[in-house]
């Protein structure tokens, strides 16, 4: 059984992960372009993503390979695309491999970084947390915090996403940890600040005074308190908290999920539920806040399932609210969470009339996806009516993938449409949101995006 280092910094990148890198000779064959020396097209990239792939896209079609962060990538374009990475029928594809060389050092072993039939018994065990029973209590926290919150807000000015932030921070110490707002769970939720952070830090050692070293106290911190709430939890009971659930969880063979995995499980949950809830309520904000008439229609439409300013979404009324549901899985097209994604290849296989060989960083990129005319009529207009069930039903099921898809769709997605939706339930019973004429503020769309300027709202009294 593994056993959790003392320190992330002495995990080194296993082998396996770079062992058997293709040569520049074997992806010869495949368009593309190498950039500056050493750097290759980092900075390129990083300085807008988006115009980058879709320059690239435009040059070399739907596979081309990519020079940056030290090493080639070969991306692949199209629904077509995802569904072979994410549905990935004869387990091509490393998760693992794709996402450790970022992600290791302070999540390991989250679900996104085991592959197979270690990722699906731990999946197993772990989804005991989003039943129904826990999931109803997770409302309740939900309304009772988000319905607080809304008040203290009041009338005004606002950036909105470090409010959010702090919100959905707040919230994940409560439904997650069973934790009441207050000194410890602000602890808590700074070292996952610092944690991410440090998961894009150009310096990827711990070296003094770099957030790679803030981040890996923060890392041992967390497991240190987790350790102690999972022993705790198992040997008093625990209550119907997230942590509790997976602090439990079991096998199919009633054997208990072994601590230190909980621990990663847990560090990992929060991380990806905190900083995409955050990001993908922001993308919802502004939209609504440009498309007036939008935003009446999801109040008026709220207003009547819950009765108005006030009154809870109820864990029974989660379904009512389609309007609702539509206009998020629109904001999730226009600004996903997850704007792309990496896979390593386990073995060569065929895309678009190209053979990629074994060993390939290859990835999609699920924002172009949601652009393309190919799928989407007036890709850049916001229109939730894309979402309408024969509407649906006529695209491409991969053309739209926030939670990715397969065997490692998002495990949370479920809890994310309950917490925005009771988020828009209380936030647009109470106010109007309003932005200046021409607003248009400029979003850091990597890695996971935001608005540069925190996104200047105002919320007008009803």
């Amino acid at each position: 059984m593994a056993t959790l280092a003392a320190d992330p910094a002495e995990v080194a990148t296993p082998k396996h992960w770079t062992e058997g890198n293709p040569t520049d000779a074997d992806l010869a064959h495949i368009p593309g372009e190498g950039g500056w020396p050493i750097v290759g097209n980092t900075f390129t990239m990083l300085a807008d993503p988006h115009a980058f792939s879709r320059r690239m896209y435009e040059k070399y079609g739907k596979v081309y390979r990519n020079r940056a962060f030290g090493g080639w990538n070969v991306a692949m374009i199209g629904a077509e695309a995802n569904e072979l990475m994410l549905f990935d029928k004869g387990k091509i594809f490393s998760s693992e491999q794709g996402w450790g060389p970022v992600l290791d050092q302070l999540f390991p072993r989250g679900l996104m970084l085991i592959d197979f039939d270690h990722h699906r018994a731990d999946r197993r065990a772990l989804s005991i947390a989003f039943k129904p029973e826990p999931m109803r209590h997770y409302a309740g926290a939900l309304n009772r915090g988000i319905a607080k919150r809304m008040a203290e807000w009041g009338e005004g000015d606002l950036q909105f996403y470090p409010a959010i932030k702090q919100l959905t921070l707040d919230l994940a110490a409560d439904s997650f940890l069973g934790l009441p707002f207050g000194p410890e769970a602000d602890a808590i939720n700074e070292a996952f600040v610092n944690m991410v952070q440090a998961s894009v830090a150009p310096v990827r050692k711990p070296l003094p005074f770099t957030l790679m070293k803030k981040g890996v106290d923060s890392r041992a911190f967390l497991v240190d308190y987790f350790t102690g709430e999972t022993h705790r939890i198992r040997a008093e009971g625990g209550g119907q908290d997230m942590f509790s659930q997976f602090a439990t969880a079991e096998y199919e063979d009633g054997s208990q999920m072994p601590v230190d995995e909980v621990v990663d499980h847990m560090n990992f949950l929060m991380m990806a539920a905190h900083d995409t809830i955050t990001s993908s309520a922001t993308s919802l904000v502004y939209l609504l806040a440009k498309n007036p008439e939008w935003q009446d229609k999801l109040r008026q439409e709220l207003t009547a399932i819950t009765g108005g300013e006030g009154k809870d979404l109820a864990y029974d009324q989660l379904g009512a609210p389609e309007l609702t549901e539509m206009a998020f899985k629109e904001a999730l097209r226009h600004i996903p969470p997850v704007p792309s994604m990496p896979r390593r290849a386990l073995k060569s296989f065929e895309y678009a009339g190209y053979e990629i060989p074994a060993g390939a960083h290859v990835g999609i990129n699920i924002h172009m996806v949601h652009h393309m005319e190919e799928y989407w009529d007036n890709p850049y207009s916001f229109d939730p009516m894309r979402f309408t069930p024969d509407k649906v039903k006529a695209r491409h099921k991969y053309a739209w993938v926030p939670f990715g898809g397969g065997a490692h769709m998002c495990l949370g997605l479920h809890f994310a449409y309950m917490q925005i939706k009771i988020l828009m339930a209380h936030m647009l019973t109470r106010y109007r949101i309003e932005i200046s004429e021409g607003y248009d503020p400029a979003w850091q769309a990597w890695p996971i995006p935001k608005p540069k300027d925190g996104l200047k709202i105002t919320l007008k009294r009803l």
